[in-house]
């Protein structure tokens, strides 16, 4: 070859021979005075006449290609190893090998001091001694990719049981498959050395929150199989963890956290997230949990636009996309990734939503009642728990998939039919929640991770019971502000002579004008966010709502007239 590319000490140089001063060396050596053999002349020749010039300061090496499908972007991943010991690993874009220019941008941008003083021509030779190289499929999520069926879990990756170490080009080789993850939001540390882990924590969960503990880590057990269990249920339920200020919540969820190898993790709060900010938080896992916390401000005197609506969430239960946005090219594409995880929600006060959402959650209060010296001293074990020591946590249960999905699939439609056939439980959808988790119960059990003995096990089976019966009353209840709104209409027109509120008198529907109720109830000092009021009045079960303003003749005013009334079931 007349020129080539070469590498010596971690620094790049190219050789170029010139042949016309070849030619001329060589002729002058065999027709000298001292003449020599024409091997000789050669390789004399050669010495002289071979240029070499270095082109980088530094070592660049394409490892291999790795391209998301989803957006139709592609990157190679490089390898720079410079003189002085450092060495770094990136992508590069195919525009920016397109030109020596925007290489020598990229390349110092890449690795501290590393220069590119090369041309185009001698980039290309050097990536033409490479190319092609092999593909990397990508993720661009943290947790469970299902095309490939394979956990990709910081460090490790998790496929048909086996347990997978990430290797020194930072992606997984699973058999036949190359695999790696985009996503840097969510970092895992995972430590996967089996002296280092414990099991101890199971019985301080119990010893700290009892029944509803095992509940939560079942739960979240269940994270880590979601995927898997809406293709086959077309669902899974949310978490609410509600309750007392200082009974425990945060500290529970945060051990949770350590579990599956995040440390000082609780979630975030949805009321302070856009909405494009919240979408992408729910995108950025697969088979782990979201958790949103202290998202239940009282919007009375404030900002109601700081209020999250949980109606937000319906389509995250069956797995389908929280939020469409559009694709940025000059069609009509749009991007509606699927939900892939769990939902948890965490504060003090119990969600109230729509009967849509309340029947999607599994409903967890705790208090402080129960409370002892053991209880604070299994806490604070649980706090001072290492995430080394119980992050292993995770890779024993995704590479049992196989086996807990099968106790699942083998206790779920049991507890369905004994919380369904419940005279207290008559929505399908609140007996199907339920049962699921009832059956995650079972997979900490002595025929699952055998984390528990049966007796705690009939613990939880026994609350989850109760869950989902106390599930079915606060779906059939009011809202707390239409139960508030209807306390009212009673106690004012008990404080009254004359019925001043029910334009029909107590005969058909009751008629009330709410610019009425809403002047009288001020003048008792009764305040009402009145456009909450309209759209949850809709609702009512108490009292069945018909229509909204619609004109009556007034039996109550004393000249009779038309009234606008909203009208309702007297019940």
């Amino acid at each position: 070859q007349r020129e080539f590319p070469f590498v010596h000490r971690s620094k790049s140089y190219w050789f170029k021979l010139d042949l016309e001063k070849f030619q001329k060396i060589y002729s002058d050596l065999i027709d000298g005075d001292r003449p020599m053999s024409e091997r000789e002349a050669r390789d004399k020749a050669l010495q002289q006449s071979g240029a070499i010039k270095r082109i980088a300061n530094c070592h660049p090496r394409p490892l291999y290609f790795q391209r998301n499908a989803l957006t139709d972007e592609s990157w190679y991943y490089f390898r720079v190893e410079c003189p002085w010991g450092d060495t770094t690993k990136n992508t590069i874009t195919g525009s920016a090998l397109a030109s020596a220019t925007e290489f020598k941008k990229r390349l110092m941008s890449m690795a501290n001091g590393a220069q590119w003083t090369g041309t185009t021509e001698q980039l290309d030779a050097i990536l033409a001694k490479h190319f092609p190289i092999r593909t990397v499929e990508t993720i661009n999520f943290v947790g469970y990719a299902k095309e490939h069926e394979a956990y990709v879990l910081g460090d490790f990756a998790v496929k048909g049981g086996k347990v997978y170490q990430r290797n020194d080009e930072d992606f997984f080789e699973l058999g036949r498959t190359a695999l790696k993850t985009l996503s840097q939001s969510t970092q895992l540390h995972i430590n996967n050395t089996p002296s280092d882990y414990r099991t101890d924590w199971a019985q301080l969960i119990h010893t700290s929150f009892g029944a509803k503990g095992v509940i939560a880590l079942a739960f979240w057990l269940g994270s880590l199989f979601a995927e898997q269990i809406r293709a086959k249920d077309k669902s899974f339920p949310f978490l609410e963890i509600v309750g007392e200020a200082g009974a425990g919540k945060s500290t529970l969820i945060e051990f949770m956290w350590k579990l599956l190898g995040r440390n000082d993790e609780e979630g975030f709060d949805p009321a302070k997230s856009s909405a494009a900010g919240r979408a992408r938080r729910f995108v950025q896992v697969a088979n782990l949990p979201v958790v949103l916390i202290e998202s239940d401000r009282d919007a009375e005197g404030g900002n109601k636009a700081k209020q999250f609506d949980w109606d937000e969430l319906k389509t995250a239960y069956n797995g389908r996309s929280v939020r469409a946005t559009g694709v940025k090219n000059m069609g009509s594409d749009t991007y509606e990734p699927p939900f892939r995880g769990s939902i948890v929600i965490s504060q003090n006060a119990a969600v109230s939503g729509s009967d849509a959402i309340m029947q999607r959650i599994v409903h967890l209060f705790f208090t402080k009642e129960g409370q002892t010296r053991d209880t604070f001293a299994a806490a604070k074990a649980l706090e001072g728990m290492k995430i080394d020591n119980v992050s292993r946590f995770i890779l024993e249960a995704t590479s049992r998939e196989a086996e807990l999905l099968k106790l699942f699939g083998q206790q779920s439609p049991y507890y369905f039919d004994q919380i369904h056939a419940m005279p207290e439980v008559r929505s399908l959808r609140i007996a199907q929640n339920h049962a699921q988790v009832a059956a995650l119960v079972d997979c900490l059990g002595p025929n699952g991770l055998g984390l528990y003995p049966v007796e705690v096990l009939d613990q939880a089976h026994a609350l989850i019971a109760q869950m989902a019966v106390e599930r079915q009353q606060a779906i059939n209840a009011d809202h707390p502000l239409v139960e508030e709104f209807w306390e009212t209409v009673e106690y004012l027109e008990r404080t009254r002579v004359e019925n001043v509120l029910d334009h029909n008198d107590g005969r058909g529907h009751i008629a009330i004008n709410l610019k009425e109720f809403e002047k009288l109830a001020a003048d008792h000092h009764f305040r009402f966010d009145m456009r909450e009021l309209k759209r949850q009045l809709k609702s009512s079960k108490a009292h069945k709502f018909v229509a909204s303003n619609h004109p009556i003749y007034s039996k109550t005013r004393p000249n009779g007239g038309t009234v606008k009334c909203w009208l309702f079931d007297r019940g």
